[in-house]
């Protein structure tokens, strides 16, 4: 991935998974589980960092996944939204960071092209999204004059009100196909199994 800044990942893994009854996290994919998925996609975009927030489960994560490269950080607010995961990660990121690329760990539709491509349309600009057919989505990408911002973020839905209130700044990158699906009850999972059946078996 040819850049001259310098980019940590954010994966957030910290979600309790109330409405699958158990750790999403843990639930198998491609070989292994969803998590592994999400943090080998990440390890393929060649980081220069790579943190992962744990928060439900994460005892029992800890123990199941492979977490070699990863600067773990444990959100014990992580029931007041992914906003928390956020600000909790930013202070396990690097310095140096110019860029941070937020993930989702239950989102395996994810490639490292799409990571690419939303870093090469960034531009210089402080804020990008994929703009996928169907409208915006993750990965997302936030330039280190936001970090400020990032860790003042309240809920669920802060990321999005932030891009909603500077929508002049932010790029959208676009990106070929629908927004990549998300697992959060188990007809999430049992569509997203299909689709990696459908895609080879690579994801089988």
């Amino acid at each position: 991935m040819p850049r001259a800044e310098r980019v940590t990942g954010l994966v957030l893994a910290a979600g309790g998974s109330a409405r699958l009854g158990r750790p999403k996290q843990l639930l198998p994919y491609a070989g292994a589980t969803l998590l592994d998925h999400a943090l080998d996609i990440a390890r393929a975009c060649a980081f220069d960092q790579l943190v992962c927030v744990l928060g439900g489960g994460a005892e029992e994560i800890r123990r199941a996944v492979d977490l070699h490269g990863v600067d773990i950080v444990e959100n014990d607010q992580f029931g007041s939204g992914c906003s928390s995961s956020i600000a909790a990660a930013l202070n396990a990121v690097d310095p140096r960071t110019d860029v941070l690329v937020l993930l989702l760990g239950d989102q395996p539709g994810v490639t490292p092209a799409m990571v690419t491509a939303l870093l090469a349309g960034r531009g210089d600009a402080p804020l990008a999204a994929c703009a996928y057919d169907n409208g915006r989505g993750h990965p997302l990408a936030f330039a280190r004059a936001t970090f400020d911002e990032l860790r003042a973020l309240h809920g669920d839905k802060g990321v999005w009100k932030l891009l909603d209130q500077r929508a002049s700044d932010v790029a959208d990158v676009p990106i070929t196909g629908p927004i990549p699906r998300d697992v959060d009850t188990w007809d999430d999972y049992r569509a997203v199994l299909a689709e990696a059946s459908a895609a080879g078996p690579a994801l089988r």
